[in-house]
């Protein structure tokens, strides 16, 4: 199964559409940093990167499902980090990351997806997309350097160069693959010694068994942490901010049946206008489960 941004229509289509057509979007660089009476700069905090005019209305309506500000600061990101963002999509979490690095003496490297061999021309788009958001106000986002991420992908960065990596609901995709050990291993690979692995991922109900191909989007805990544990990341700590005690995980589509892709009808198949969808718009967006791991 390809990647849950690739292969689900709705998602697609919502996530190119704004960026492609950034120029059009209200897109202006953030606001200036305010200076005190020596002229200093005064810090620039995650709460105001959540201002931040690079965001897109439609990203602003998600934070009270993705919980950014407590997400990242339950991660550990600090000033001056270098971190990885690995299948960053169109930006979502860019658009707060980026600016904030810059305006705090860090470093963000944005490893997408492999855009060639048997990925599919939407992932060239999808790329495409998020460099031109980038290039619309390089003032803005700073310095973010571009690699690929993939099955074949070499590695994420020189060995022991990267303070933090991040994943958001990726993992399932890395399953659908067949890649996910590689992508542990790379992520373990190019962490510094006590660097920080924040994961963020659809769960599944604990006990229950994995299947390693992952196809209702849902991960146990317990796999996460083997895949973890094997490359010597060991989990430091757990959060529910992003749990959601409503979703039971029975849906006809898998988690892409939930917002925000609302899927109705199964991949490749025309979206079902009969579709009900007010009883998983009711449940909203996943279970998530939260997790923060360490480099040995």
């Amino acid at each position: 199964m390809p990647p849950e941004g690739l292969s689900r229509r709705r998602c697609l289509a919502a996530g190119l559409a704004a960026p492609l057509g950034v120029a059009g979007c209200g897109f202006h660089s953030s606001r200036p940093v305010k200076t005190g009476g020596s002229g200093a700069k005064a810090p620039f905090t995650l709460a105001q990167a959540l201002e931040g005019n690079l965001r897109l209305p439609g990203e602003r309506a998600r934070d009270g499902a993705r919980h950014p500000l407590e997400t990242l600061t339950f991660f550990g990101l600090k000033p001056g980090m270098t971190v990885v963002e690995l299948w960053p999509g169109v930006g979502w979490y860019t658009a707060i990351l980026a600016p904030w690095l810059a305006r705090n003496g860090g470093h963000l490297i944005a490893a997408g997806l492999e855009t060639a061999g048997a990925q599919p021309a939407s992932a060239t788009r999808l790329m495409a997309a998020y460099r031109q958001r980038l290039a619309s106000h390089p003032e803005a986002f700073g310095k973010v350097d571009v690699t690929p991420f993939g099955p074949r992908s070499g590695p994420l960065g020189p060995p022991a160069s990267a303070d933090m990596v991040l994943t958001f609901r990726n993992i399932h995709n890395w399953m659908a693959q067949g890649f996910a050990e590689k992508a542990f291993r790379d992520i373990a690979a190019v962490l510094k010694p006590g660097g920080i692995l924040g994961v963020e991922e659809h769960r599944a109900a604990p006990g229950s068994v994995q299947d390693p191909t992952a196809p209702t989007g849902y991960v146990t805990e317990a796999y996460v942490r083997v895949l973890a544990e094997e490359v010597g990341l060991t989990l430091a700590a757990t959060s529910e901010i992003n749990a959601n005690p409503k979703d039971g995980r029975d849906h006809p589509f898998g988690v892409w049946t939930l917002p925000p892709t609302r899927q109705s009808a199964p991949d490749g198949k025309p979206d079902n206008p009969l579709f009900d969808h007010r009883k998983y718009d009711a449940i909203g967006e996943s279970d998530r489960m939260t997790l923060r791991f360490v480099k040995r």
